[in-house]
Protein backbone atom coordinates (compact mmCIF):
# COMPACT_ATOMS: atom_id res chain seq x y z
CA UNK A 1 0.00 0.00 0.00
CA UNK A 2 1.26 3.51 -0.86
CA UNK A 3 2.62 5.43 2.13
CA UNK A 4 0.06 7.76 3.69
CA UNK A 5 2.36 10.66 4.63
CA UNK A 6 5.50 12.35 3.34
CA UNK A 7 7.76 14.46 5.58
CA UNK A 8 8.95 17.76 4.09
CA UNK A 9 11.09 19.98 6.37
CA UNK A 10 8.79 20.84 9.30
CA UNK A 11 5.54 19.51 7.79
CA UNK A 12 3.87 16.27 6.87
CA UNK A 13 1.93 16.06 3.61
CA UNK A 14 -0.94 13.64 2.95
CA UNK A 15 -0.03 11.56 -0.12
CA UNK A 16 -3.41 10.08 -0.96
CA UNK A 17 -7.11 10.51 -0.25
CA UNK A 18 -8.39 8.25 2.53
CA UNK A 19 -11.72 7.95 4.24
CA UNK A 20 -11.86 8.14 8.05
CA UNK A 21 -9.92 5.15 9.38
CA UNK A 22 -9.84 3.42 12.75
CA UNK A 23 -6.48 3.82 14.42
CA UNK A 24 -5.72 0.12 14.17
CA UNK A 25 -5.61 0.56 10.37
CA UNK A 26 -2.62 2.90 10.62
CA UNK A 27 0.90 2.02 11.64
CA UNK A 28 2.31 3.47 14.85
CA UNK A 29 4.54 6.04 13.09
CA UNK A 30 1.65 7.44 11.05
CA UNK A 31 -0.53 7.73 14.16
CA UNK A 32 2.25 9.51 16.06
CA UNK A 33 2.97 11.95 13.24
CA UNK A 34 -0.66 12.69 12.47
CA UNK A 35 -1.80 13.21 16.06
CA UNK A 36 1.25 15.34 16.93
CA UNK A 37 0.45 17.56 13.94
CA UNK A 38 -3.16 18.11 15.00
CA UNK A 39 -4.78 15.93 12.33
CA UNK A 40 -8.33 14.76 13.06
CA UNK A 41 -8.22 11.03 12.24
CA UNK A 42 -12.01 10.84 12.35
CA UNK A 43 -12.41 12.95 9.21
CA UNK A 44 -11.31 12.23 5.62
CA UNK A 45 -7.72 13.07 4.71
CA UNK A 46 -7.19 14.69 1.33
CA UNK A 47 -4.21 14.34 -0.96
CA UNK A 48 -1.99 17.40 -0.71
CA UNK A 49 -3.17 18.52 2.73
CA UNK A 50 -0.22 19.81 4.75
CA UNK A 51 0.15 19.79 8.52
CA UNK A 52 2.96 21.25 10.67
CA UNK A 53 5.20 18.69 12.33
CA UNK A 54 5.30 20.12 15.84
CA UNK A 55 3.07 20.36 18.90
CA UNK A 56 0.04 22.65 18.67
CA UNK A 57 -1.04 25.51 20.89
CA UNK A 58 -4.03 24.27 22.90
CA UNK A 59 -6.87 26.81 23.10
CA UNK A 60 -9.44 26.07 25.82
CA UNK A 61 -12.49 28.28 25.65
CA UNK A 62 -15.96 29.02 24.32
CA UNK A 63 -17.89 29.25 21.09
CA UNK A 64 -20.52 31.94 20.78
CA UNK A 65 -22.87 32.96 18.01
CA UNK A 66 -22.96 36.74 17.91
CA UNK A 67 -26.02 38.71 16.84
CA UNK A 68 -24.70 42.17 16.02
CA UNK A 69 -26.72 45.26 15.18
CA UNK A 70 -24.99 48.16 13.43
CA UNK A 71 -26.57 51.62 13.66
CA UNK A 72 -26.32 53.59 10.41
CA UNK A 73 -27.13 56.92 12.09
CA UNK A 74 -26.59 58.35 15.57
CA UNK A 75 -27.50 55.63 18.06
CA UNK A 76 -30.17 56.46 20.68
CA UNK A 77 -30.66 53.69 23.27
CA UNK A 78 -34.21 54.76 24.24
CA UNK A 79 -35.65 54.92 20.71
CA UNK A 80 -35.77 52.84 17.54
CA UNK A 81 -32.61 52.77 15.45
CA UNK A 82 -32.25 51.91 11.78
CA UNK A 83 -29.32 49.73 10.81
CA UNK A 84 -28.19 46.26 9.79
CA UNK A 85 -28.13 42.97 11.72
CA UNK A 86 -25.65 40.14 11.23
CA UNK A 87 -25.03 36.73 12.77
CA UNK A 88 -21.33 35.91 13.03
CA UNK A 89 -19.17 33.23 14.63
CA UNK A 90 -17.72 34.39 17.93
CA UNK A 91 -16.62 33.41 21.40
CA UNK A 92 -13.27 34.25 22.97
CA UNK A 93 -11.85 30.75 22.52
CA UNK A 94 -13.17 30.34 18.98
CA UNK A 95 -11.85 33.73 17.88
CA UNK A 96 -8.42 32.94 19.30
CA UNK A 97 -8.31 29.48 17.69
CA UNK A 98 -9.15 30.94 14.27
CA UNK A 99 -6.64 33.75 14.66
CA UNK A 100 -3.80 31.43 15.68
CA UNK A 101 -4.53 29.13 12.74
CA UNK A 102 -4.50 32.11 10.38
CA UNK A 103 -1.17 33.11 11.94
CA UNK A 104 0.18 29.72 10.86
CA UNK A 105 0.41 28.23 14.35
CA UNK A 106 -0.77 24.60 14.69
CA UNK A 107 -3.83 24.86 16.92
CA UNK A 108 -5.99 22.46 18.93
CA UNK A 109 -9.33 23.83 20.16
CA UNK A 110 -10.96 22.27 23.24
CA UNK A 111 -14.57 23.43 23.64
CA UNK A 112 -18.20 22.37 23.54
CA UNK A 113 -20.48 23.03 20.56
CA UNK A 114 -24.14 22.52 19.72
CA UNK A 115 -24.89 19.59 17.43
CA UNK A 116 -26.98 21.81 15.16
CA UNK A 117 -26.62 23.23 11.67
CA UNK A 118 -25.03 26.44 12.91
CA UNK A 119 -22.79 24.50 15.31
CA UNK A 120 -21.57 22.31 12.46
CA UNK A 121 -20.99 25.45 10.38
CA UNK A 122 -18.67 26.78 13.09
CA UNK A 123 -16.74 23.50 13.20
CA UNK A 124 -16.43 23.30 9.42
CA UNK A 125 -15.02 26.81 9.19
CA UNK A 126 -12.32 25.93 11.72
CA UNK A 127 -11.57 22.64 9.96
CA UNK A 128 -10.90 24.51 6.73
CA UNK A 129 -8.20 26.42 8.60
CA UNK A 130 -6.74 23.11 9.86
CA UNK A 131 -7.71 23.71 13.49
CA UNK A 132 -7.74 20.36 15.29
CA UNK A 133 -11.41 19.89 16.30
CA UNK A 134 -11.01 16.37 17.63
CA UNK A 135 -11.56 17.51 21.22
CA UNK A 136 -14.78 19.46 20.69
CA UNK A 137 -17.68 18.01 22.66
CA UNK A 138 -21.03 17.91 20.87
CA UNK A 139 -24.09 18.94 22.89
CA UNK A 140 -27.82 18.91 22.12
CA UNK A 141 -28.20 22.40 23.57
CA UNK A 142 -26.28 25.17 25.40
CA UNK A 143 -22.95 23.75 24.23
CA UNK A 144 -22.17 27.22 22.95
CA UNK A 145 -23.30 30.67 23.98
CA UNK A 146 -24.94 33.66 22.32
CA UNK A 147 -23.95 37.32 22.41
CA UNK A 148 -26.33 40.14 21.50
CA UNK A 149 -24.43 43.32 20.69
CA UNK A 150 -25.38 46.80 19.51
CA UNK A 151 -22.76 48.98 17.84
CA UNK A 152 -23.19 52.71 17.33
CA UNK A 153 -22.63 54.65 14.11
CA UNK A 154 -18.87 54.74 14.84
CA UNK A 155 -18.63 50.97 15.22
CA UNK A 156 -18.16 51.24 18.99
CA UNK A 157 -19.94 48.81 21.31
CA UNK A 158 -23.00 50.53 22.80
CA UNK A 159 -24.41 47.59 24.78
CA UNK A 160 -24.51 43.80 24.96
CA UNK A 161 -26.07 40.76 26.65
CA UNK A 162 -24.43 37.32 26.91
CA UNK A 163 -25.99 33.88 27.30
CA UNK A 164 -23.17 31.66 28.55
CA UNK A 165 -22.84 27.98 27.60
CA UNK A 166 -23.42 25.09 29.98
CA UNK A 167 -19.89 24.02 30.98
CA UNK A 168 -20.86 20.60 32.35
CA UNK A 169 -19.65 18.60 29.33
CA UNK A 170 -16.45 20.62 28.96
CA UNK A 171 -15.62 20.18 32.64
CA UNK A 172 -16.17 16.42 32.36
CA UNK A 173 -13.87 16.26 29.34
CA UNK A 174 -11.10 18.30 30.98
CA UNK A 175 -11.24 16.08 34.07
CA UNK A 176 -11.07 12.82 32.12
CA UNK A 177 -8.93 13.64 29.06
CA UNK A 178 -7.33 17.01 29.70
CA UNK A 179 -4.00 15.54 30.75
CA UNK A 180 -3.52 13.86 27.36
CA UNK A 181 -4.49 16.94 25.35
CA UNK A 182 -2.31 19.30 27.38
CA UNK A 183 0.59 16.85 27.30
CA UNK A 184 0.48 16.88 23.49
CA UNK A 185 0.51 20.69 23.31
CA UNK A 186 3.34 23.21 23.40
CA UNK A 187 1.50 26.11 25.07
CA UNK A 188 -1.93 26.69 26.62
CA UNK A 189 -4.19 29.64 25.72
CA UNK A 190 -6.84 29.62 28.43
CA UNK A 191 -10.11 31.53 28.65
CA UNK A 192 -10.27 32.20 32.38
CA UNK A 193 -14.01 32.65 32.92
CA UNK A 194 -15.22 29.08 32.30
CA UNK A 195 -15.61 27.49 35.75
CA UNK A 196 -13.14 27.62 38.60
CA UNK A 197 -12.89 23.81 38.53
CA UNK A 198 -11.98 23.81 34.82
CA UNK A 199 -9.43 26.58 35.26
CA UNK A 200 -7.80 25.00 38.32
CA UNK A 201 -7.64 21.60 36.63
CA UNK A 202 -6.02 23.04 33.50
CA UNK A 203 -3.48 25.00 35.56
CA UNK A 204 -2.60 21.93 37.63
CA UNK A 205 -2.05 19.75 34.54
CA UNK A 206 -0.18 22.44 32.61
CA UNK A 207 2.18 23.06 35.53
CA UNK A 208 2.83 19.34 35.85
CA UNK A 209 3.58 19.09 32.12
CA UNK A 210 5.60 22.35 32.23
CA UNK A 211 3.48 24.07 29.59
CA UNK A 212 3.31 27.89 29.54
CA UNK A 213 -0.19 29.28 30.21
CA UNK A 214 -1.45 32.47 28.59
CA UNK A 215 -4.69 33.74 30.14
CA UNK A 216 -7.44 35.98 28.81
CA UNK A 217 -10.60 37.05 30.68
CA UNK A 218 -14.13 36.45 29.41
CA UNK A 219 -17.04 37.92 31.35
CA UNK A 220 -14.96 38.29 34.58
CA UNK A 221 -17.41 36.09 36.50
CA UNK A 222 -14.67 33.67 37.65
CA UNK A 223 -11.38 35.52 37.53
CA UNK A 224 -12.46 38.49 39.66
CA UNK A 225 -13.54 36.11 42.42
CA UNK A 226 -10.35 34.05 42.16
CA UNK A 227 -7.51 36.47 41.41
CA UNK A 228 -5.06 33.96 42.90
CA UNK A 229 -5.25 32.27 39.48
CA UNK A 230 -3.13 35.07 38.03
CA UNK A 231 -0.04 33.92 39.90
CA UNK A 232 0.04 30.74 37.80
CA UNK A 233 0.02 32.48 34.42
CA UNK A 234 3.02 33.13 32.20
CA UNK A 235 1.19 36.06 30.62
CA UNK A 236 -2.16 37.74 31.29
CA UNK A 237 -3.75 40.18 28.86
CA UNK A 238 -6.75 42.39 29.62
CA UNK A 239 -8.11 45.83 28.71
CA UNK A 240 -7.92 49.03 30.74
CA UNK A 241 -11.46 48.77 32.13
CA UNK A 242 -10.72 45.26 33.38
CA UNK A 243 -7.44 46.56 34.79
CA UNK A 244 -9.45 49.12 36.80
CA UNK A 245 -11.07 46.17 38.59
CA UNK A 246 -7.99 43.99 38.99
CA UNK A 247 -5.72 46.77 40.20
CA UNK A 248 -8.53 48.36 42.26
CA UNK A 249 -7.75 51.87 41.09
CA UNK A 250 -8.71 54.29 38.30
CA UNK A 251 -6.12 52.79 35.96
CA UNK A 252 -7.89 54.09 32.84
CA UNK A 253 -7.33 57.75 33.70
CA UNK A 254 -3.71 57.51 34.81
CA UNK A 255 -0.92 58.96 32.69
CA UNK A 256 1.06 56.39 30.71
CA UNK A 257 4.07 56.38 33.05
CA UNK A 258 1.71 55.97 36.02
CA UNK A 259 -0.03 53.09 34.25
CA UNK A 260 3.30 51.32 33.78
CA UNK A 261 4.33 51.88 37.41
CA UNK A 262 0.98 50.56 38.65
CA UNK A 263 1.23 47.57 36.33
CA UNK A 264 4.73 46.71 37.57
CA UNK A 265 3.60 46.78 41.20
CA UNK A 266 0.55 44.62 40.47
CA UNK A 267 2.49 42.00 38.50
CA UNK A 268 5.17 41.71 41.16
CA UNK A 269 2.56 41.49 43.91
CA UNK A 270 0.39 38.89 42.14
CA UNK A 271 3.21 36.60 41.00
CA UNK A 272 2.39 36.93 37.29
CA UNK A 273 5.05 36.12 34.73
CA UNK A 274 4.03 39.09 32.58
CA UNK A 275 1.02 41.24 31.82
CA UNK A 276 -0.27 43.47 29.03
CA UNK A 277 -3.09 46.01 29.33
CA UNK A 278 -4.69 47.26 26.14
CA UNK A 279 -5.83 50.89 26.08
CA UNK A 280 -8.09 50.95 23.02
CA UNK A 281 -7.03 53.60 20.53
CA UNK A 282 -4.33 54.74 22.96
CA UNK A 283 -2.24 51.56 22.53
CA UNK A 284 -1.07 49.26 25.33
CA UNK A 285 1.35 48.97 28.26
CA UNK A 286 3.27 45.88 29.31
CA UNK A 287 5.62 44.43 31.91
CA UNK A 288 7.63 41.20 32.06
CA UNK A 289 8.64 40.30 35.63
CA UNK A 290 11.34 37.90 34.43
CA UNK A 291 13.28 40.35 32.26
CA UNK A 292 12.00 43.50 34.05
CA UNK A 293 11.18 44.95 30.62
CA UNK A 294 8.29 47.40 30.57
CA UNK A 295 6.93 49.93 28.13
CA UNK A 296 4.25 51.47 25.99
CA UNK A 297 3.17 50.42 22.50
CA UNK A 298 1.11 52.85 20.37
CA UNK A 299 -1.47 51.66 17.85
CA UNK A 300 -0.98 51.70 14.09
CA UNK A 301 -3.38 53.78 11.92
CA UNK A 302 -6.49 51.78 10.91
CA UNK A 303 -9.93 52.41 9.43
CA UNK A 304 -12.48 51.50 12.12
CA UNK A 305 -15.28 49.16 11.05
CA UNK A 306 -16.05 47.08 14.15
CA UNK A 307 -14.13 46.85 17.42
CA UNK A 308 -15.64 43.44 18.32
CA UNK A 309 -12.95 40.79 18.60
CA UNK A 310 -10.11 43.31 18.81
CA UNK A 311 -9.10 42.13 22.28
CA UNK A 312 -9.08 38.49 21.22
CA UNK A 313 -7.03 39.45 18.16
CA UNK A 314 -4.51 41.35 20.29
CA UNK A 315 -4.20 38.34 22.58
CA UNK A 316 -3.75 36.01 19.59
CA UNK A 317 -1.04 38.09 17.97
CA UNK A 318 0.83 38.51 21.24
CA UNK A 319 0.63 34.79 22.00
CA UNK A 320 1.90 34.04 18.50
CA UNK A 321 4.93 36.23 19.16
CA UNK A 322 5.61 34.61 22.55
CA UNK A 323 5.28 31.11 21.08
CA UNK A 324 7.79 32.13 18.40
CA UNK A 325 10.20 33.13 21.18
CA UNK A 326 9.96 36.91 20.85
CA UNK A 327 10.48 39.15 23.89
CA UNK A 328 7.24 40.61 25.23
CA UNK A 329 7.96 44.03 23.71
CA UNK A 330 8.04 42.58 20.18
CA UNK A 331 5.19 40.14 20.83
CA UNK A 332 3.00 43.14 21.73
CA UNK A 333 3.77 44.63 18.30
CA UNK A 334 2.35 41.44 16.77
CA UNK A 335 -0.76 41.78 18.91
CA UNK A 336 -1.20 45.44 17.98
CA UNK A 337 -1.01 44.71 14.27
CA UNK A 338 -3.45 41.76 14.39
CA UNK A 339 -5.92 43.80 16.46
CA UNK A 340 -5.71 46.67 13.97
CA UNK A 341 -6.44 44.42 11.01
CA UNK A 342 -9.38 42.89 12.88
CA UNK A 343 -10.88 46.32 13.64
CA UNK A 344 -10.98 46.89 9.87
CA UNK A 345 -13.11 43.74 9.41
CA UNK A 346 -16.90 43.47 10.00
CA UNK A 347 -16.34 40.03 11.56
CA UNK A 348 -14.88 39.10 14.95
CA UNK A 349 -11.72 37.96 13.18
CA UNK A 350 -9.87 39.08 10.06
CA UNK A 351 -10.37 36.49 7.28
CA UNK A 352 -7.57 38.19 5.30
CA UNK A 353 -5.06 37.67 8.11
CA UNK A 354 -2.85 35.20 6.16
CA UNK A 355 -2.50 37.75 3.35
CA UNK A 356 -1.91 40.63 5.78
CA UNK A 357 0.97 38.92 7.55
CA UNK A 358 2.56 37.92 4.24
CA UNK A 359 2.55 41.57 3.18
CA UNK A 360 3.79 42.94 6.51
CA UNK A 361 7.56 43.33 6.85
CA UNK A 362 7.58 42.70 10.60
CA UNK A 363 5.64 39.43 10.28
CA UNK A 364 7.59 38.20 7.26
CA UNK A 365 10.67 37.96 9.47
CA UNK A 366 8.78 35.54 11.73
CA UNK A 367 7.39 33.20 9.05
Amino acid sequence: MTALVRIVKTSIIIKRNVRPLPKHALNHLNILLLEKSGVDLYNPLREGDEYPLHSPVCVIGTIFIDCKGFAVQSYHPSTRNIGTIQFVHGGVGRNIAENLANLHLPTTFVTSVDDTAIGREVVERLQKLKVNNEHQIRSKQRGMGMWLAVLDEKGELAGSISQIPDFTLLQRFITSKGKTVIGQSSHIALELDLTIDIVNHVIKMAKKEKKPIYGVPGNLDVILKHTEILGHLDCFICNNFEADLFLKLDFTNLAVDQKIDSLIRFVERSGLGSMVVTLGEQGSVFYDSRTKASGYQPVFPVKLVDTSGAGDAFFSGTVMGLVKGLPLKEAVVCGTKVAGWTIESPENTCPDLPMKIQQDEFFRKLL
